[in-house]
């Protein structure tokens, strides 16, 4: 089972992620950040987006929104955005 072993800010709404593995992409959220749901509006504040954690290998948020590893991963397959790689993840 993959999980998420970093989560570091970048730019805007996006985050580099890596993963256990060792392949690793930056995701950009903003897609997700226009859908509608509670757990989603406090994420719009680019501070409290930066608060993002791991937990158990999950991506996480202080609100308890809790994003899986291996759907994170997914999309960055389906968008040709996943390094199969290491190299340049830190």
């Amino acid at each position: 089972m993959i999980k998420l072993i970093q989560a570091t800010p970048q730019s805007g709404f996006c985050l580099k992620l890596v993963f256990s593995d060792h392949s690793w992409g930056e995701l950009d959220f903003k897609p997700t950040l226009q859908r509608t749901g509670s757990l989603l509006e406090p994420l719009r504040d680019s501070d409290y987006f930066a608060r993002c954690f791991i937990n158990m290998g999950a991506l996480c948020w202080p609100n308890g929104l809790e994003l899986g590893a291996e759907s994170l991963r997914q999309k960055l397959v389906d968008n040709n955005e996943l390094h199969e790689s290491g190299r340049e993840a830190a």
